[in-house]
C-alpha cells in the first residue's frame, strides 16, 4: 500500500495567531518535488492567494536542510535527487474571522484545508493523514475538535470523535473539503433519516440547542428525501461561529462553516421565530442543500477543480440560484415557516433584484462567468452594472418551477429536474455541461421550455414574474419603501457624516452631478446628519429643487437636486382569493408543507 501524505498541525502560538504545520513525504519526486497552496476555495469565487499567509517555510531530506525555491506566488520547488523522507515545516498566520480561511486565538482555532495544507504534486490521489495536536500552552483548557473529516484507524493513533489525534482523507481534494474547529464549543446532536448530525457552536451565546436541532432536523430530512435516501454523507457537521454582528456560510461535502450574529440564534423562552432566526435557518438550509447541488452535482468546469487559477462557468445561476430558491422553500416544506412568511421572504428576493438597474445590463449567465471579477469585487457602481446570480438565479428557479408545474398539471416540477440532475450527474460524478441545464429542462418540458429558459438566463429583459405567479394564484404588487421624496442614492452614516454609498442610474443625485463618496453637509442651508436627512426630505415635495452642499474629498461643492417621487421598489406577494380551481391546485402543490 502506498505511503500516505502525512501532516501534523498544531495551534502553536495562539496569541500570535500562528498554526504550525509539518508535511512529510516518504518518497518525494526524484525529479524535484513541487508543493503549492490553493489560490481560492471552492464555493467562494475569488482569487485569495492563501499562500501570502505562510510566514516561514523550511525543508529537510534525510535529516539535512534543503532549499525550497518559489516558482510563483503559491508554488515551491525542491531540488531533484532528494531521497525521503522529505519534511516541510511551515507556519501559517490565521487572523481572518470568516468562513473562508483560518482564525486562531486563545479562545478557539478554525481552518479550511485550503489555507493550511500544501498540496504535494503527484501525490494528490494518495491517502492524506492529519495529526491534530492540542494548542501549545492551553493543554488544560478543555479544547475539543469538531470536523467531518473521518477519524483514522486506531492502529495509527486515530482520534476519538471530537478529540485530538489522527484523521484522514482518501485524496487531497477530500482533505481540503472538511474544515476544522477546535476549542471549547457547545455541541448539539441529532439524526436526520438515520444520519448523525452535529451542531458545534463557538463564541459567546445563549442558544437553545434543543430548539435549534428540533428545527434543523425536519429541514435536513426534507432535503434528503427530495434527492432520495440514503443521504450521500455518513455524517454531517454544522460549524457555527457566533459573533456580535456577522453573517456567512460556506458549503463542504459533509459539513458547513457558518458565521452568525449571536442574537440570531434561538434562546430559551422564545416563541415564534424572530426574523434573525429565520434568516439563520435559511442560511443552514442553503448550505445544506449544497451537499447535493454543487458539491456533487457540479459544473463540468469544476471536475476537477483547478485550485491555482479561476475556474470559469456560466452556470452559477443554477448552482447558487437554485440553492437560494430551495433554502427558504425547504423551511416552508418542513413546516418551519408559514405560507405568509415564505411569500414575504420570496418578495424580499424579488425586491432585491429590482433595486439595481444592473439587472437590465448583465445577464445572470454573465454574472456567473464574471463572479471572479465583478460579483466578488463589488464597488460603488455595482448596483448599476451587475446582477446577483444568487437572487436572480432564485427567481429563474421560481419561474421554471411554476412553469413545469403549470404545463404538467402539477405532475412535474423543479424537484423533478433536481432528481434528474442527481441521477445523471450527482451519482455519476459527471459534470454538467455549460448547455446541460437547457437540455435537461427541454427533456422534461419540451424544446420550447429549453429555449424559454435560455432566454431568461442569457437575456437582460425583466423576468415575467407577474405572469408566472398568476399561474398559481399569487398576486405580485409593488409599493414604495419610503413615503418621502428622494435623491436616487443610498447613504451610509459615519459618525455624524452622511456619505453617498451608491448613486443610482437615472436618479436625481446622478442628474445633479453628485457621486458615490460625496459627504453631504447641508440641504437648503440646514445641516445634514444621519438623524436629520429623512426629516428634511419629508418636508419637501417631489419635483422641488433643493440645494445640496457636499464635500468631494476636501472640496466643498454645491448641487441643485430635483427631488424624485418615491419609487415602487418593494414587492408584495399575496395569495389571490379568487382564482381558477386549476390555479388553486397548483398553488397547494407548491406551497403546502
Amino acid at each position: 500500500m502506498p505511503a500516505p501524505v502525512e501532516y501534523t498541525i498544531r495551534a502553536a502560538h495562539p496569541a500570535a495567531h500562528l498554526f504550525e504545520v509539518t508535511l512529510t513525504l516518504a518518497e518525494p519526486d526524484v525529479a524535484g518535488q513541487v508543493f503549492s497552496l490553493p489560490a481560492w476555495i471552492p464555493g467562494s469565487y475569488m482569487i485569495r492567494d492563501f499562500a501570502r499567509h505562510i510566514v516561514s517555510l523550511q525543508a529537510e531530506a534525510g535529516g539535512r536542510a534543503v532549499a525550497a525555491v518559489k516558482d510563483d506566488k503559491h508554488t515551491w520547488r525542491l531540488p531533484a535527487g532528494l531521497r525521503g523522507p522529505l519534511t516541510l515545516r511551515y507556519t501559517v498566520y490565521a487572523w481572518d474571522l470568516s468562513v473562508r480561511t483560518a482564525h486562531l486565538d486563545e479562545t478557539h482555532g478554525f481552518f479550511n484545508g485550503t489555507s493550511v495544507f500544501l498540496r504535494a504534486h503527484g501525490f494528490e490521489d494518495r491517502p492524506q493523514r492529519v495529526r491534530l495536536l492540542p494548542p501549545a500552552g492551553l493543554e488544560a483548557a478543555g479544547w475539543r475538535v469538531a470536523t467531518s473529516l473521518p477519524e483514522a484507524s486506531p492502529e495509527v493513533g486515530g482520534a476519538e470523535r471530537y478529540g485530538f489525534g489522527v484523521y484522514e482523507a482518501d485524496t487531497y481534494d477530500a482533505l481540503i473539503d472538511h474544515p476544522v474547529e477546535m476549542g471549547c464549543f457547545d455541541l448539539f446532536e441529532f439524526e436526520a433519516c438515520g444520519v448523525p448530525h452535529a451542531v458545534a457552536i463557538t463564541g459567546r451565546h445563549d442558544c437553545d440547542g434543543e430548539r435549534l436541532v428540533t428545527d434543523l432536523k425536519p429541514v435536513c430530512e426534507w432535503q434528503i428525501r427530495l434527492f432520495g435516501e440514503p443521504a450521500p454523507m455518513e455524517r454531517y457537521v454544522f460549524l457555527v461561529m457566533a459573533v456580535g454582528d456577522g453573517y456567512g456560510g460556506l458549503e463542504h461535502r459533509a459539513s458547513t462553516a457558518l458565521l452568525c450574529s449571536r442574537n440570531d440564534l434561538p434562546h430559551r423562552g422564545m416563541g415564534a421565530p424572530t426574523e434573525g432566526y429565520r434568516q439563520f435557518l435559511g442560511l443552514c438550509s442553503h448550505e445544506y442543500f449544497h451537499t447535493w447541488n454543487v458539491k456533487r452535482i457540479k459544473p463540468a468546469a469544476f471536475v476537477p477543480y483547478e485550485l491555482g487559477r479561476e475556474n470559469y462557468t456560466r452556470l452559477l445561476w443554477a448552482f447558487e440560484g437554485f440553492t437560494s430558491y430551495y433554502d427558504d422553500l425547504a423551511l416552508l416544506k418542513s413546516g418551519r415557516i408559514s405560507r405568509r412568511e415564505y411569500l414575504d421572504l420570496l418578495a424580499k428576493t424579488v425586491s432585491a433584484v429590482h433595486k439595481g438597474s444592473g439587472r437590465l445590463k448583465q445577464s445572470v449567465a454573465e454574472s456567473s462567468f464574471e463572479a471572479w471579477t465583478k460579483y466578488y469585487r463589488q464597488d460603488e457602481n455595482s448596483p448599476n452594472a451587475i446582477v446577483s446570480y444568487y437572487t436572480k438565479g432564485a427567481l429563474v428557479a421560481l419561474l421554471l418551477d411554476l412553469r413545469l408545474r403549470g404545463e404538467s398539471g402539477g405532475a412535474c416540477s423543479l424537484d423533478s429536474l433536481m432528481g434528474v440532475l442527481w441521477r445523471d450527474h450527482g451519482q455519476t460524478g459527471v459534470g454538467v455541461a455549460e448547455e446541460g441545464l437547457y437540455a435537461a429542462a427541454a427533456a422534461l418540458g419540451g424544446a420550447s421550455l429549453g429555449r424559454w429558459l435560455r432566454n431568461l438566463v442569457e437575456g437582460t429583459d425583466e423576468l415575467p414574474l407577474e405572469d408566472g405567479l398568476r399561474r398559481v394564484g399569487v398576486k405580485l404588487a409593488w409599493e414604495a419603501s419610503v413615503k418621502c421624496p428622494g435623491m436616487g442614492a443610498r447613504t451610509t452614516v459615519e459618525g455624524e457624516s452622511v456619505k453617498l454609498a451608491n448613486v443610482f442610474d437615472g436618479g436625481a443625485a446622478q442628474a445633479a452631478g453628485l457621486s458615490a463618496g460625496d459627504v453631504l453637509v447641508a440641504l437648503d442651508g440646514l445641516k445634514v446628519t444621519g438623524k436629520t436627512l429623512d426629516a428634511l426630505l419629508a418636508r419637501r415635495m417631489a419635483g422641488e429643487t433643493v440645494q445640496v452642499h457636499a464635500f468631494r474629498r476636501d472640496e466643498l461643492k454645491t448641487f441643485s437636486v430635483i427631488l424624485q417621487a418615491p419609487l415602487p421598489d418593494t414587492a408584495r406577494l399575496t395569495e389571490a382569493p379568487r382564482c381558477s380551481a386549476a390555479a388553486r391546485a397548483l398553488r397547494e402543490g407548491w406551497l403546502s408543507a
